[in-house]
């Protein structure tokens, strides 16, 4: 069991852009005003839920070979099905970036309305959504961004430097409120070669930076089990004695839990990344201390933004009139005292 802390939640930027997105889900309103002109007992539903015109959006996103992917797709079918205004066409969940590009394709050929894309490659993908643009069907670009800014109306992100953010203030508190002299900070990452990792792990470096602490043991994993329990293993082995270790990826987590296990190593508070269904259980139960949420819901949330832009809506709780052009999903910290809030919106592993 992890050594008992104090728990708070801390954030880096507020959630503003997710409660935007998320006030209502229901497409057809079930309450009216009351003949004084206030509302009555039942929840306004807001504006912007209120049946429009229809629209077909089209949706392609990669491969469901990891829980945060597969999560990613299954929220965008659920959010398009609250609403009788959209007709969504949904492509084939795919890792080649040529067969994502026939797809896209197809979409404009068949004149979607708008196009909802987690592209494969960002980069690879920037070219056909310019030629979606270009032909007048506005795309929402989703967690891995285009090369160009011309490729997208709208673009929904997580936030990978606030995750490291996040992530070592945690740190940085746990150290303060346990009083760890010299604290031992290790740090299992994802893929180094991809710039998510390189943000997490900047923005972690940064926040212990603030409070005078740095990462001592770091290794790279694969966002895998089998991958996440090999690289723990070994970084156990080499580092006695750990206070913090931050890990990345909840789906790699499961393996880095079992390294832990048969090490019988729970000396260190463990901090997860992402915010699956197991790291929640974990913190229930004591075995963990915390997770970093990277928002599963981000298509769900592109699925709603293709359907304001495709209507010609705004965001009803912004004065602006139109739909901004990128959100920033918040990165926030699930510890015991929280973490029944965010349960709901976790990914099995």
């Amino acid at each position: 069991m992890s050594r008992p802390i104090k728990h708070r939640l801390v954030t880096g930027a507020a959630i503003a852009a997710l409660v935007l997105l998320t006030g209502c889900t229901s497409n057809s309103p079930d309450s009216e005003s009351s003949g004084d002109g206030g509302s009555t007992d039942t929840e306004a539903v807001s504006a912007n839920d209120d049946p429009g015109e229809t629209v077909t959006i089209g949706f392609s996103g990669p491969a469901a070979d990891h829980g945060w992917l597969a999560a990613i797709n299954s929220s965008a079918l659920e959010e398009a099905e609250k609403y009788d205004d959209i007709e969504l066409k949904t492509a084939e969940g795919t890792n080649d970036a040529n067969q994502q590009i026939s797809q896209i394709e197809t979409f404009i050929n068949d004149g979607v309305d708008a196009i909802v894309l987690l592209p494969t490659d960002g980069a690879a993908l920037t070219d056909v959504a310019i030629e979606a643009m270009n032909a007048g069907i506005p795309v929402v670009n989703v967690d891995r961004e285009f090369s160009s800014p011309f490729a997208a109306r709208s673009t929904v992100l997580g936030d990978n430097y606030g995750m490291g953010v996040s992530a070592g203030t945690y740190a940085c508190q746990v150290i303060e409120d346990e009083g760890i002299e010299d604290p031992v900070i290790a740090e299992i990452a994802g893929i180094d070669a991809l710039p998510l990792t390189q943000d997490r792990s900047q923005g972690f470096a940064d926040a212990l930076e603030a409070c005078g602490e740095e990462v001592d043991n770091r290794a790279a994993a694969e966002f895998t089990v089998e991958s996440g329990e090999e690289v723990a293993s070994n970084l156990l082995q080499t580092a006695p004695q750990i206070d913090i270790l931050w890990n990345h990826d909840d789906d790699q987590g499961v393996g880095v839990k079992a390294a832990l296990d048969n090490a019988d190593r729970h000396e260190m508070a463990f901090i997860g990344g992402a915010g699956s269904c197991n790291a929640m259980d974990w913190i229930k139960a004591g075995d963990m201390a915390a997770t970093i949420i990277y928002p599963p819901t981000q298509a769900a949330d592109g699925i709603k933004i293709a359907r304001l832009i495709a209507q010609g809506k705004s965001m009803s709780d912004l004065v602006q009139v139109e739909v901004p052009t990128r959100i920033v999903l918040n990165a926030p910290v699930v510890t015991a005292d929280n973490v029944d809030d965010y349960t709901d919106l976790c990914f099995e592993s």
